[in-house]
């Protein structure tokens, strides 16, 4: 008997097993939160193939995943799941990644692996940025009053204007990330532990004096936003704030009733705002912590599709006059129904 043939093939488990302790987090050195959400794709995908092949997951083999469960798998998150395209190709790419590295580890299934990884991203239209106008961004950030919450909502809301910077990053910064004297900045943790410093307007800094003074026992190691509890700020109490915020900006500004405004339409508005000051896109980059600069030009597509539509609406200087001209019966009885 040959020696090749005593070597046992590793199994399913063993090798999403070392896919996460081994390649993730000790040879990729992979961030916390993308590590996270390979997890939870796994989650996701063990539980519906556990459904499909009527096993468990720790009995599944490596050449069932085949590009037709997975298929399934990503039509279920779509239909059943309500999960947009854009999430549904992120957990194809955690599938995707885990099979590339088994297919190392077990040349024996590397055929059925190349046939899953055959499985394509789905194409979507990446939808028009939305931002806020200037008047509806002051509207929102308001006036606060004397209370500890109120004091606090003010400082988050111009925080995340001024700096652009993502709900993970807000709520992650604490006072030895924030520099007042001298060039006022603040330090950001950004994702796949990146790290960028952004300017802050002097009136931010002001903000952030007073409330240092509210809150003396703050430490560096603090949270500069922090809860009730002093434990730094959920993703959800960010929403729950901002969500109160909007509400009370409705009676200067209406029309923010009908919008769906997050914490990152605020990122958005601070992006849309360099832009149409002048900033160079490359900065507005560095600023957001884009790696791409293909993401950071989305805002430029954005600013030019508005032109477009306000020069849509000017009429060209050489273009006929139009005449009113009645519309046919049969049209006119067609657009009646």
């Amino acid at each position: 008997m040959a020696k090749s043939d005593l070597i046992q093939a590793p199994s399913f488990a063993a090798l999403l097993q070392a896919f996460f302790a081994e390649h993730l987090q000790q040879q990729r050195a992979m961030s916390p939160r993308t590590v996270a959400a390979y997890r939870d794709a796994f989650v996701l995908f063990l539980d519906f193939a556990q459904g499909q092949l009527r096993k468990q997951p720790t009995a599944i083999r490596l050449e069932e995943i085949t590009p037709t469960l997975i298929l399934a798998f990503l039509d279920h998150l779509e239909r059943e799941r309500g999960n947009a395209v854009r999430s549904r190709n992120a957990r194809l790419a955690a599938l995707r990644a885990f099979l590339k590295f088994a297919g190392r580890r077990d040349v024996s299934a590397l055929h059925a692996v190349e046939r899953a990884l055959g499985v394509p991203m789905k194409r979507f239209e990446r939808p028009m940025l939305g931002f806020l106008s200037r008047e509806e961004m002051l509207a929102i950030i308001g006036r606060p009053d004397e209370s500890w919450t109120s004091q606090r909502d003010h400082l988050l809301l111009r925080m995340l204007y001024n700096t652009g910077a993502r709900v993970s990053e807000i709520i992650g910064i604490t006072l030895a990330d924030v520099v007042l004297d001298g060039a006022a900045c603040v330090h950001l943790h950004g994702k796949g532990r990146k790290q960028r410093t952004v300017p802050l307007w002097r009136s931010t800094v002001k903000q952030i004096r007073a409330w240092l003074r509210l809150n003396p026992r703050l430490q560096p190691t603090s949270a500069l936003l922090p809860n009730r509890d002093g434990q730094a700020m959920t993703r959800g109490n960010v929403a729950q704030r901002l969500a109160l915020a909007v509400k009370a900006a409705t009676v200067v500004q209406p029309q923010l009733a009908k919008r769906s405004i997050s914490p990152h339409l605020i990122r958005h508005t601070t992006a849309m705002h360099l832009l149409q000051s002048g900033v160079d896109i490359s900065v507005i980059a560095l600023w957001l912590g884009h790696e791409s600069p293909t993401t950071t030009h989305q805002y430029v597509e954005a600013d030019l599709a508005m032109k477009e539509q306000a020069l849509g609406r000017l009429q060209e200087p050489d273009a006929a006059v139009r005449r009113y001209k009645a519309p046919d019966s049969l049209v006119e009885f067609l657009m009646t129904l």
